[in-house]
C-alpha cells in the first residue's frame, strides 16, 4: 500500500481562529473555557461552562483581548478571533451552517499551509478529495426550524433548511469551492468522528483512490437545547461554573463531566512521493489507523477499556509498532470519572504489555481537553493535530487542572506545564457514544524506511 504524510494544517478552536494561534495557547498553558451566555436559556441549564470560538462580539462573557493582542490597542489579530467575512462570503454565509463555514476556515488554512492549489479540472484536483464529518452539525437551524414550522406552517421553512443541515454538506461545500474531484465522504460517528474521517481519508490514498485528501472534523453545537441534553444525561460538569477554565479536569479526581466545545480541525493528507516530488512540508507519517466497538452501553465504556486497547493495538499492527515505541499519548480523556479511568487502564494495559515500556513513568499521555474542552466531532481531528505538532515541534501538550492523579498509575500526565520531549511516534485516541473507537498512529519523517 501507498504510504500517507501530512502536509498541511488548520484549525478554527476556543483559543483561536488558527492552527498557530491555538498551538501557542495549548503549550502556554491557556484555557478557552468561558461562561456561556447570560441568558435565560442558558441560565436554567445546571452546566454554565463551554469552549467558544472567541469573537468579537462575545467578549463580553469572555476574558477581555489582551492589550499585547491588538494593533494600537484597537483591533484584535485577525487569528484570534472569529470572523466569517473573512473566510465566507455574506450571500455563503446564509447558505451554510456554522460548522460548515468552521470547516471551510480550517480547510483553506490547510491547504495554504499544505500549498496545495491544482487547477480546476486538472489532475491534481481529481486525484484530490474530501474526508469531513462532524458529529451533530447544525443544532440551531433544527430547533429554529422546527419552531419557525410549528408557527408559521410549511411556507415558513426555508428551502436551504435540508442542505445546511446534512452532515456532508461541509465536504460537499469544500469540494465545490476547490472543484476537487476525489472521493467526497462524510462520517457522522458522534466524539470518534474527526480520528474516523481521518483514518479513512489515509486509506483512501493507502489504497489509490485519491492522491491528496482534505480530512477533520467540524461541530457548533454550543445551544441551550443540546446542553440541556448532555446535562440530563449528567454527562457534563457543573460544578465549577463560577472558574470556568477549571472546568475540564482529565484524569484528576475532581473531575465531574466534560466541558462542551466547538471548532474545526483539518488536515491536508498526501501520497508520500507526491509530497516528495513537488517539495511539499511533512509534518509526520501516517502510520496506522485502528478503530473498534464496545459493544456494551449506549454512552458509558467498559470499564477495563477493552474497547479503547482493541483499537489502540489494530492502530499499533497496522503501523507495525510496538507499544514500547510510543512516546506520546494523546488521550481522549473528556474528564468524566468512567471515561477517563477506562482508557487508563486500557493505556496501562497496552503500554505496560510484553512489548511496552518498563515501569508506568515511561508513559507520557495527556489530554489537551483541560485547555478547549471537547469539542465533540471535531475533537479527533484537533487532538490528532496536537499529537503531529507534538512530533513536530518536540514538546507535549499539557493536561490542565491536573492536581491529584486518579487513577494514578504513575503515568506522565504531563500535569499544568508543557514538556519539551522529542517524540518519534504518537498516537491519538477518540471515543464515542454508541461505543465508537478510534485511533490514529503518527510518526515523524523518516522513522520508517
Amino acid at each position: 500500500m501507498r504510504r500517507v504524510v501530512i502536509t498541511g494544517l488548520g484549525a478554527v478552536t476556543p483559543l483561536g481562529a488558527s492552527i498557530s494561534r491555538t498551538w501557542r495557547g495549548i503549550i502556554a498553558g491557556k484555557s478557552g473555557l468561558v461562561a456561556t451566555p447570560d441568558s435565560e436559556e442558558y441560565k436554567a441549564i445546571p452546566s454554565r461552562v463551554a469552549g467558544l470560538v472567541p469573537t468579537e462580539s462575545r467578549q463580553s462573557f469572555t476574558e477581555p483581548v489582551p492589550k499585547d493582542e491588538t494593533s494600537e490597542g484597537k483591533a484584535p489579530l485577525k487569528d484570534l478571533l472569529w470572523n466569517a467575512d473573512e473566510w465566507v462570503s455574506g450571500a455563503d454565509q446564509r447558505r451554510m451552517a456554522k460548522y460548515t463555514q468552521y470547516a471551510i476556515a480550517a480547510s483553506d488554512m490547510a491547504l495554504a499551509d499544505a500549498g496545495w492549489n491544482p487547477k480546476p479540472g486538472s489532475i491534481g484536483a481529481q486525484d484530490t478529495g474530501v474526508c469531513l464529518g462532524s458529529g451533530i452539525g447544525n443544532f440551531e437551524e433544527i430547533y429554529d426550524t422546527s419552531i419557525t414550522y410549528h408557527k408559521g406552517g410549511y411556507k415558513k421553512v426555508s428551502p436551504l433548511f435540508v442542505p445546511k443541515l446534512l452532515i456532508n454538506l461541509a465536504a460537499g461545500h469544500i469540494s465545490m469551492r476547490h472543484s476537487f474531484l476525489g472521493p467526497n465522504h462524510s462520517v457522522s460517528t458522534a466524539c470518534t468522528t474527526g480520528a474516523h474521517s481521518i483514518g479513512d481519508a489515509a486509506r483512501f490514498i493507502a489504497f489509490g483512490d485519491a492522491t491528496v485528501m482534505v480530512a477533520g472534523g467540524s461541530e457548533s453545537c454550543i445551544h441551550p437545547l443540546a446542553l440541556a441534553g448532555f446535562a440530563r444525561s449528567r454527562s457534563l460538569s457543573s460544578t465549577y461554573n463560577s472558574t470556568p477554565s477549571t472546568a475540564s479536569r482529565p484524569f484528576d479526581s475532581g473531575r465531574d463531566g466534560f466541558v462542551m466545545g466547538e471548532g474545526a480541525g483539518v488536515m491536508v493528507l498526501e501520497e508520500l512521493e507526491h509530497a516528495r516530488a513537488r517539495g511539499a512540508q511533512i509534518y509526520a507519517e501516517v502510520l496506522g489507523y485502528g478503530s473498534s466497538a464496545d459493544a456494551y452501553h449506549m454512552t458509558a465504556p467498559r470499564e477495563d477499556g477493552a474497547g479503547a486497547l482493541l483499537a489502540m493495538r489494530r492502530a499499533l499492527r497496522a503501523a507495525g509498532v510496538r507499544p514500547r515505541e510510543v512516546g506520546y499519548v494523546n488521550a481522549h480523556a473528556t474528564s468524566t470519572v468512567i471515561g477517563d479511568a477506562a482508557e487508563a487502564a486500557a493505556i496501562g494495559t497496552l503500554m505496560l504489555g510484553e512489548e511496552g515500556v518498563e515501569k508506568e513513568g515511561d508513559v507520557t499521555v495527556s489530554s489537551t481537553k483541560g485547555a478547549i474542552g471537547h469539542l465533540l466531532g471535531a475533537a479527533g481531528a484537533v487532538e490528532a493535530i496536537f499529537a503531529v505538532l507534538a512530533i513536530k515541534e518536540g514538546v507535549v501538550p499539557p493536561t490542565l487542572n491536573l492536581h491529584r492523579p486518579d487513577p494514578d498509575r504513575g503515568f506522565n500526565y504531563v500535569p499544568l506545564h508543557a514538556q519539551d520531549r522529542s517524540v518519534d511516534v504518537a498516537i491519538s485516541n477518540s471515543f464515542g457514544f454508541g461505543g465508537t473507537n478510534a485511533t490514529l498512529v503518527f510518526a515523524r519523517e523518516g522513522y520508517r524506511t
